[in-house]
């Protein structure tokens, strides 16, 4: 079966299912959920929680703040949602995890999706991360009051990198992050606008001077922004040189 038999499949465990698909039913993504480009399936780790009030976490061992998510409950919900064979990754939102890039996205998306786990309360038991083989990811270096919102971030990256989700396949070529840099500015009507103008180079229609000043304007603005990308190594050269204009984030 080739991809387009077979739809991006994306399965949540989370204890608030009703937060999705929240964003991704609208715009793209929604478009590309109702068309059946992918799918979604939002579980409630809750169902298998312990005893009558369905518990999920207990206190941290050693003693602490907080509660922790137990490795028995989510364990289960794992092997619930992803039995034996199941070739998808395993996705644990994490502020400690790897910080997720456009080339991880990528992978993520080329392959047959993805079961995403969402924390709560100080964490999860450490054992069933290393149990059910959970790759931790960070979306930033800040702390949410859990992981949905990090998965939808993810899940966002994902499928507007689908076949067939954005309109044009250089929309996806084109933009930050792609080899090593951010994204160069962009213009439009009007020409003119509280005194600022559109760089000429963009209206000379001489496609390899626009070609080169994009490039140029990429490599200031990451070397500016983002000097750990490694686009930004050549850069200050190019922006010496670079045609001038007035410029937008």
């Amino acid at each position: 079966m080739t991809r387009a038999d077979t739809p991006w499949r994306a399965t949540i465990l989370t204890l608030y299912p009703e937060m999705f698909p929240g964003p991704l039913g609208v715009s793209l993504s929604g478009d590309a959920l109702a068309r059946g480009a992918w799918t979604l399936e939002a579980r409630n780790i809750r169902e298998h929680g312990l005893g009558r009030h369905r518990s999920v976490d207990d206190t941290p061992a050693g003693g602490g703040a907080g509660m922790v998510l137990r490795c028995d409950v989510l364990a289960a919900a794992i092997d619930a949602a992803s039995p034996t064979g199941d070739p998808r990754p395993r996705l644990l939102m994490s502020p400690r995890g790897r910080p997720l890039t456009q080339a991880r996205v990528r992978d993520l998306a080329a392959g047959p999706g993805a079961l995403i786990v969402c924390g709560r309360f100080e964490g999860v038991d450490e054992r069933v991360i290393a149990g059910r083989g959970l790759e931790e990811v960070s979306i930033g270096d800040y702390v949410l009051s859990g992981g949905e919102i990090a998965a939808l971030v993810v899940l966002d990256a994902c499928v507007r990198l689908l076949p067939g989700v954005m309109g044009k396949v250089q929309s996806g070529v084109e933009e930050s992050f792609e080899g090593g840099l951010l994204e160069y500015p962009h213009y439009t009507r009007p020409r003119d606008w509280e005194g600022h103008g559109i760089p000429e180079v963009l209206s000379g229609g001489n496609h390899a001077a626009i070609a080169r000043w994009r490039r140029e304007q990429a490599e200031r603005i990451t070397t500016e922004r983002r000097p750990d990308l490694p686009g930004a190594g050549g850069a200050s050269q190019a922006a010496s040189r670079s045609i001038t204009g007035p410029s937008r984030s």
